[in-house]
């Protein structure tokens, strides 16, 4: 099946290749970091970490207030790739997940612990209209050579397959430099990808590994942000902070690529993350790691504190706003007004749409799509003030698992081990502070309908009582039945 798919985009590519058309339409960069929370920039408040390149970024563009992810990894990268919301495509947590044997419930498992083989990807999509598609980075949607992104829609590809920050190993293989960090060869080669396909249109995915735990940098760095005067009211964890400027020279030297190449008007630059920021490790262990791991010594907080998200609740691995809620930045020279802002309630779901309209192409047959285009709001800041956005994460992580739909300026969260609802408004209460199911009992009525009709369309797997529940192990974390 995939080969047939594979030949029928290389078909539509030799045809839109020879079209003039093609060149008018914009490339497109996405640029997405890891982990990294929806307060860990200036430009959203952070007086801490210095990112110049992104703030220069959002100076040229739009900065999102109201953008969500899901909650870890592989769920909100399974999302961008199909358009569709995790618990529809049916990868919910990182793969393969996580594991409480003796819990209360038993949580879920994917369906395939890979994103499905019939889904037509957002690269099938652009490659399908003409564009050169490149994927560097991390995946994190399988490892086998028939799952890897030079094999779902990308031209060229090198998937991240570990050996941490300082000794990177990549799928297909590739020989980085010595001394070169992760970051850098991955900005090396979306560099060397622009300068390849300059002529034509294409689509750019540079996938950072950055700020992922066990955290490493660069000693110059850390010593930077270890001798700089703390904000009272953040962490300021030097290796945290480190690694977001590393992010940042990568932004800086993407964007500086595209001046020296003439592209930086017909370029759509998206920076994003994959989820919130964490605030301490699910298992409570240290968070330090390779070259950093000594940087403070053993017991110090800092140890096992990367970030806080405050004033939103919580961090990665939780439906809270924390946990969720992550930066977005879309720059389109001309198209895009410069220093804008948006209160648009935006999505990971909302990608594949947006890229398609923008490439001038056509949704895949015989495949949902859960989101909207972002046009409106990027162009003319238009957008439905009663948007829904839903999370599903029916795993244990940091928390319960929980479900949750945000319309407007309501938000409601289910626990699918009590079943009991919280319901909140962010515009009073960012915090999720204070329940107010029982003041308005008519608007919790109207989310839980909401949730629940999303629940049945999706498919949306829940946990189920566990036979096997013991109370004085069940918070032991085990080996997960689909860990090879």
């Amino acid at each position: 099946m995939r080969q047939i798919k594979r030949l029928t985009v290389a078909i539509f590519t030799v045809l839109m290749s020879l079209s003039s058309a093609a060149q008018d339409r914009p490339n497109i960069i996405m640029i997405m970091a890891d982990d990294l929370g929806g307060r860990d920039l200036a430009v959203y408040g952070n007086k801490f970490n210095e990112s110049p390149n992104i703030d220069k970024l959002a100076s040229e563009g739009m900065l999102f207030s109201n953008a969500y992810a899901a909650p870890v990894c592989s769920a909100t990268r399974a999302s961008i790739q199909s358009g569709q919301y995790p618990a529809r495509v049916g990868i919910f947590d990182f793969i393969p997940g996580h594991w409480r044997p003796f819990e209360e419930v038993t949580v879920p498992v994917h369906q395939v612990q890979h994103l499905p083989e019939d889904i037509t990807t957002i690269g099938d999509a652009m490659q399908s209209v003409g564009y050169k598609t490149g994927y560097f980075g991390k995946w994190h949607l399988g490892n086998e050579s028939n799952l890897l992104p030079n094999a779902r829609g990308y031209d060229t590809a090198h998937m991240y397959a570990g050996g941490g920050f300082y000794n990177p190993k990549f799928l297909p293989e590739f020989k980085a430099p010595e001394n070169k960090r992760l970051s850098e060869v991955l900005t090396d080669m979306g560099v060397d990808f622009i300068k390849e396909n300059k002529e034509q249109p294409f689509f750019l995915f540079v996938s950072h590994y950055d700020v992922h735990v066990q955290l490493d940098a660069d000693r110059d760095l850390i010593d930077k942000y270890k001798n700089k005067e703390k904000d009272p009211d953040y962490p300021g964890n030097a290796v945290y902070a480190a690694m977001i400027e590393h992010i940042d020279r990568s932004v800086g030297t993407i964007m500086q690529t595209l001046e020296d190449e003439g592209l930086t008007e017909n370029t759509i630059v998206i920076f994003y993350s994959d989820n919130g920021g964490v605030d301490n490790r699910f298992d409570n262990i240290p968070l330090l790691g390779g070259r950093s791991k000594n940087v403070y010594p053993d017991g110090h907080p800092l140890q096992y504190i990367a970030t806080s998200n405050a004033p939103l609740r919580a961090g990665k691995g939780t439906l809270y706003e924390g946990g969720v809620r992550v930066p977005l930045i879309v720059k389109w020279t001309n198209k895009v007004k410069e220093n804008a802002s948006s209160k648009a309630l935006v999505s990971s779901v909302d990608f594949y749409p947006t890229l398609v309209e923008l490439a001038e192409g056509k949704h895949p047959k015989n495949q949902v799509f859960d989101g909207y285009s972002m046009l409106p709001a990027l162009t003319g800041n238009k957008f439905d003030l009663e948007r829904e956005v839903f999370t599903h994460y029916p795993v244990y992580h940091h928390e319960q698992p929980m479900s949750s739909l945000r319309k407007g300026d309501w938000k409601i969260i289910e626990n699918l081990v009590s079943g009991e609802f919280d319901l909140y408004n962010l515009k009073y209460d960012v915090n999720e502070m204070t329940d107010l199911k029982y003041s308005y009992s008519e608007k919790l009525a109207e989310m839980k309908s909401a949730l629940k009709k999303w629940q049945v369309d999706t498919n949306a797997k829940r946990p189920v009582p566990n036979p096997a529940f013991d109370a004085t192990k069940r918070y032991e974390w085990g080996k997960h039945p689909d860990r090879k």
